[in-house]
């Protein structure tokens, strides 16, 4: 197997980029976006607040900020990115604003965030567990200031809270006390991109953010490829001795690349970098590893897929947040994993997977993208594997099917 790869854009960055395009004292254009329910998802939830988002066009979207207005419904589908963007936006209109989703959206951790806005000014009615469905009574102003959070359930909670801070009368001192915030790369995307915008943004003490208010600009956001939608691809390399090609890759990444090129080395690969973009090539070995993946938590379903396909043990930790990801990754890591024959043992914050003699089974997905992306990569070791649904990949990438089967082809 020996393919290149062109890849739509990274779902955070485009999060982001239309959130801060949204706050913007003019208009900005986002060029190669993702376009999944995700995001068109998001794009909806600001075009209700009254922003003037238009993606009609694949390569490029525009945004032309508008006054924020109620009333509206925001359907936050299933993505963690608008339940906890799209309400620190909403609390700046001028009028009430309802968030719902899925039905398991429902059970996705959003207290901290809600508990903050309410400190900051904010009027918000939430379900008695803190969560959706939410009611926000803008008036057009957040006060602003300080808050304290504990964001250790997700980095979002900070991030959510970071983008719309500068609209804030007073800005926002933010400060995390409880274990540490995962997914430390996604919170360092956040403040570049505030600062590449025009905020002012200090977080030069620990767990402390300070975003000074002010305007933010309207401009040009260039999205780069999405790392972690590349690592079902780069693990099939990985599984079947080839190599994959991610094209497009830049030199200078706001995305982790580093961190998944320790990853996969340490899991047998060789990565390496040139014009043509970021290659993974299997080396015919896969190795049992131990790692701590709090900072790039969403590889963890198809790293486990390769840790029960390796030759040895492996530890994955670190990941408690996972359990409130779309599904709770770990236990459905820990049922399919051992469906298919792995020893499994699962932790509170990660599993212990022992490679054993593996065989066909019916891998449930659980409406989660990620976990039909593992069950697509034990599909090319294991004969009979079967997903109950790979439509969920359209999550984040709805051209996944053909890609992947254009890959297992060679077509």
């Amino acid at each position: 197997m020996t393919a290149t790869l062109g890849l739509p854009g990274s779902k955070s960055m485009t999060a982001r980029a239309l959130v801060l395009s949204a706050l913007a004292g003019g208009p900005s254009t986002i060029r190669r976006p993702l376009r999944a329910r995700d995001t068109t998802l998001m794009a909806a939830g600001l075009r209700a607040l009254g922003v003037a988002v238009d993606t009609t066009a694949d390569e490029v979207w525009t945004v032309e900020p508008g006054p924020l207005r109620g009333p509206a419904r925001v359907d936050v589908g299933l993505a963690g990115t608008i339940m906890r963007f799209a309400p620190p936006v909403a609390a700046l209109a001028d009028g009430t604003v309802t968030f719902d989703g899925d039905p398991h959206a429902r059970n996705r951790p959003l207290r901290p965030i809600v508990e903050a806005l309410r400190a900051l000014g904010a009027d918000i009615d939430a379900s008695p567990t803190g969560g959706l469905p939410l009611v926000i009574r803008g008036t057009g102003l957040v006060t602003g200031g300080e808050a304290v959070i504990d964001a250790s359930g997700s980095s979002q909670f900070v991030s959510g809270l970071l983008l719309s801070a500068p609209r804030f009368a007073k800005g926002l001192v933010l400060r995390h006390e409880g274990p540490p915030v995962p997914s430390a790369p996604h919170l360092r995307m956040t403040t570049h991109m505030l600062r590449a915008a025009g905020a002012s943004v200090d977080e030069s003490v620990p767990d402390v953010w300070t975003v000074e208010p002010g305007g933010l600009r309207g401009r040009s956001w260039d999205i780069e490829p999405d790392l972690s939608g590349a690592a079902p691809f780069f693990a099939a390399a990985m599984v079947t001795g080839g190599a994959v090609t991610l094209a497009g890759w830049p030199r200078d990444s706001w995305q982790p690349v580093g961190l998944l090129t320790e990853l996969l080395t340490a899991l047998g690969a060789e990565v390496s970098q040139d014009d043509a973009g970021l290659t993974v090539r299997g080396t015919g070995a896969l190795h049992g590893i131990r790692a701590d993946l709090s900072e790039v938590s969403e590889l963890t379903p198809v790293v486990a897929a390769l840790a029960a396909l390796a030759d040895g043990p492996s530890e994955l930790r670190g990941v408690a947040h996972i359990r409130g990801h779309e599904t709770d990754r770990i236990a459905a890591l820990a049922t399919e994993l051992g469906k298919v024959g792995a020893g499994v043992v699962e932790h509170p914050d990660g599993l212990e997977i022992t490679p054993g003699p593996l065989r066909a089974a019916t891998l449930e997905t659980y409406a989660d993208h990620r976990m039909a992306h593992a069950a697509a990569v034990l599909g090319l070791a294991v004969e009979g594997i079967r997903l109950t649904d790979v439509a969920c990949t359209s999550k984040t990438l709805p051209e996944f099917p053909e890609l992947w089967a254009d890959l297992v082809t060679g077509s």
